[in-house]
Order: structure tokens, then sequence, then C-alpha cells
């Protein structure tokens, strides 16, 4: 069984993960081309998404609410992603 410290730290620790694959990709490979911008604002998202989650989880006692706001967390993040990446939606948010 994990401790709250420890689901916490986990938490934490993803982000860093995901963020190690488009590193790897830079430093390996010439198809993946990320600047240093690029990783300042997947790092924002990812961890601003992390402290969201981790702040449902310690606010939010029924698991029910739990788990439907930590869905809508990560389907704002993809969203979010989704239009950085190709500009889905064409908004000015993505540079179209």
């Amino acid at each position: 069984m994990m401790t709250q410290k420890q689901k916490t730290i986990a938490i934490y620790i993803v982000p860093l993960i995901l963020l190690c694959i488009p590193l790897l990709g830079n430093l390996f490979s010439s198809e993946v081309r990320w600047s240093a911008s690029d990783f300042l604002i997947a790092g924002v998202l990812l961890f601003t998404t992390a402290f969201l989650i981790n702040l449902v989880r310690n606010k939010i006692k029924k698991q029910s609410r739990k788990t439907l706001a930590c869905i809508l967390i990560l389907l704002a993040l993809a969203l979010i992603w989704l239009e950085l990446a190709v500009g889905v939606f064409g908004s000015p948010f993505a540079g179209s």
C-alpha cells in the first residue's frame, strides 16, 4: 500500500517521464524537433495537470466525484495539447 506522500511523488514523476520521451527523440532522431519553448509549454501543461489532479485527490472526498474531476482535467489537457500540436479547432491559441 502506498502512503499519501508516495502517491503525491508518483503524480509528479509522471510528467517528468513523459517529458523524457521527446527529449530522447531530440537526442537520437532528426525527426523530433522540440525547442526549449516546446518543452516549457509541455512542462507547464503537464505539471499543472498533475497539480490539479493532486488537489482533487486531496480535497474531494467522494470517489465518484474525484474520478469525474480527474477525467475532466485529463480531457482538458488532451484538448489543449491537440490544439497546440495540430490546430484542431483553428483558434488563434494554436497560432492559426
